[in-house]
């Protein structure tokens, strides 16, 4: 059983990671006010001492504790690290992701640091949480007028009340209430807690920026001896029990899944990208710090960073393909990342650290992109309508990002160390990095690539980085759970969307939506519009709840022809139907040598997308309507670039 300390950002994300296991887990908060909705998950609210804590934790017999609490409860995180220390339980804390600290900002460690001379006769705008008013009323008597700007709910008011803090001390959030005020005071709260939009904000009002350092515990882990290891291991101190700590909600399900591996009926796995960047990582470091450790970080697309094993052998560094339980012919593949000059393929062995240090200042300085090549069993693009032209290597866009981020993070800080000028900027070398996979080219006759006209070996992709696996019923059954909490949110709209890309163009279109309005159906288009329409009559909407289904191009001409269901090992793309439907609206192009639909958005005259958009949307309409009889729906039809089309 797994116990989650929230009523944070975080906490909330724990727990829809968790709602996908649909096992039984406890939420606990300390007021019980924050709004969550949980189908799996048992709310416990009130604050919890040692002793409360650990008869909760024996008597619902919790193995694993998941630490998504505020950075700044000290207190709260050291009972849970006294706690899961005596009793044995492995931890995973959540922990928040921080920019670099501006130099701009006057950073302090302690509400006492505040030099409070500096602010003589000037506004203070403390945004620090109700909590330190107290901490703060000795500013007050240096000549400081303190506004505290705190949650409008009554609880937060009584208590700044209690803490001597006037009503017109007070503002709140989410009011458009603005107070004038020569310095802000904020907390080091992290991306998800604002801290960057309101740094912005306070620049722009010509704010003087102090922030409170997060506190340092919150940056350490120390690693709990798993239970088969601990019977002859004594805790020479009693230190945070953290057995990991994580910053996303892929680092969160990877980490239960191998603390609590029943917890998930399925389990998640990497992507060939993911593995590609892990060796890329691993080779980089081995050749810039000499150093070959057994597992690295790889920051992913959405922000998170992972840990991922590799291993090394002689003038590369390897990953191995872990596909949890996704069937994938890839599974258990070594993906091998070689790092050199680009003008010397050899030079792994002999390149001298000054030479080394030479090659990425000048790549840098001079905006060189790092090359990234195919190697032995890594496929071709032999066709166009790719992310790349025809004879370069078959690893997509994505995984070629995520490479070059990652790379970058190692390699800028030598920019520091460069001992000497720049050689001949009009001319860099930048580093070379070629990714290649033994038994590629046989394995990727198993796979689509050969109809894609990928040839030569497989093809390095991912979009997220991280591959989440469902059975047909799981998926559609969390379709269900994610409709559900949708309908409970109270909105008049769900939007509906195949993934993250296509979301994230949506979102744009209603701001004002909640999280929970917007619904991911994957390939099951009929499903979703179905069991919107079975629930939608069960909630206490009067009149017709409004669906907006997004869909790219790809599964949009499949869901035209009438295949609600888009996977690719039920239907594939129909070009006679296409063909027709270009007639229809009047164009005439030869697509006989498409390989993919998306190609179509540059085939297709500029002055005739619109009216071709418009012929697919209606044709999908006619499949899709029908199945929300009480709904009233809406379909907006994406292309690569974001651009939406609707009737």
């Amino acid at each position: 059983m797994i116990l989650v300390f929230g009523g944070t950002t975080e906490g909330r994300r724990a727990a829809e990671v968790l709602e996908e296991a649909g096992s039984l887990y406890y939420y606990s908060t300390k007021t019980g006010e924050q709004e969550l909705t949980l189908h799996h998950g048992v709310r416990i609210d009130g604050a919890l001492d040692a002793e409360a804590m650990k008869a909760f934790c024996q008597q619902h017999e919790i193995r694993l504790i998941v630490d998504a609490a505020h950075p700044f409860a000290t207190m709260l995180h050291q009972t849970i690290a006294d706690v899961a220390s005596d009793m044995q339980i492995p931890v995973v804390r959540y922990e928040r992701i921080y920019p670099p600290r501006d130099p701009d900002i006057t950073w302090i460690d302690d509400y006492n640091d505040i030099i409070a001379a500096d602010l003589h006769g000037q506004t203070l705008l403390a945004t620090t949480g109700v909590q330190s008013i107290s901490k703060l009323k000795w500013l007050e008597a240096k000549g400081v007028k303190v506004i505290y700007r705190i949650l409008n709910r009554e609880s937060s008011i009584r208590l700044a009340h209690q803490q001597g803090a006037t009503d017109d001390q007070l503002c709140f959030y989410h009011t458009g209430d603005s107070p004038q005020a020569d310095a802000i005071l904020l907390k080091e709260s992290g991306l998800s807690g604002g801290f960057v939009e309101k740094v912005e904000e306070a620049k722009a009002n010509g704010m003087r920026i102090i922030a409170l350092k997060r506190p340092e515990s919150t940056q350490k882990d120390c690693i709990v001896t798993p239970h088969s290891q601990r019977e002859n291991a004594t805790l020479a101190k009693r230190e945070p029990s953290l057995l990991c700590t994580v910053n996303g909600p892929y680092g969160l399900r990877r980490a239960v899944e191998k603390l609590l591996p029943e917890f998930y009926p399925l389990h998640s796995g990497l992507t060939t990208g993911t593995c590609a960047t892990a060796a890329a990582v691993a080779a980089t470091i081995r050749l810039t710090k000499g150093k070959t450790p057994a597992e690295v970080p790889v920051l992913l697309p959405n922000g998170e960073t992972i840990t991922v094993p590799v291993g090394y052998a002689d003038g590369y560094a390897y990953c191995i393909k872990e596909a949890g339980d996704d069937p994938d012919v890839t599974n258990g593949i070594e993906i091998r990342a070689k790092v050199s000059a680009a003008n010397d393929s050899d030079c792994n062995a002999t390149l001298s650290k000054r030479e080394l240090f030479r090659t990425v200042r000048v790549s840098l300085l001079s905006s060189a992109a790092l090359e990234i090549e195919g190697g032995e069993g890594v496929g071709r693009f032999t066709l166009p309508g790719f992310d790349y032209p025809p004879g370069e290597a078959a690893i997509n866009k994505g995984p070629r990002q995520m490479i070059e981020q990652n790379l970058q993070s190692i390699l800028s800080p030598l920019l520091c160390q460069a001992e000497c000028g720049v050689a001949n900027p009009s001319h860099p070398s930048p580093l070379k990095i070629t990714i290649s996979v033994p038994d590629g080219e046989e394995i990727a006759k198993r796979t689509f690539n050969p109809r894609l006209g990928i040839e030569g070996g497989i093809s390095i992709i991912g979009v997220s980085g991280i591959v989440k696996p469902f059975s047909e019923e799981a998926f559609i059954d969390s379709i269900r759970k994610c409709v559900q909490v949708a309908l409970a949110s109270g909105t008049d709209r769900i939007v509906i969307n195949s993934g993250g890309k296509s979301e994230r163009f949506v979102k744009a279109l209603y701001p004002t939506l909640p999280q929970q309005a917007f619904v991911e159906y994957g390939n099951y288009i009929g499903e979703t519009l179905r069991i919107i329409a079975d629930l939608s009559p069960l909630t206490s909407h009067h009149s017709p709840l409004h669906v907006t289904l997004g869909v790219m191009l790809g599964k949009a001409v499949k869901l035209a022809a009438g295949n609600l269901d888009t996977h690719s090992r039920k239907t594939t793309m129909d070009k006679a139907f296409i063909q027709q439907m270009l007639q229809e609206a009047g164009i005439s192009i030869d697509i006989s040598d498409m390989t993919l639909a998306r190609e179509l958005w540059k085939r297709i005259p500029k002055d005739k997308q619109t009216e071709f958009a418009c012929t697919v949307i209606r044709h999908c309409e006619e499949h899709c309507k029908p199945l929300l009889p009480n709904g009233q729906l809406t379909i907006l039809l994406i292309d690569d670039d974001g651009t939406i089309h609707s009737l």
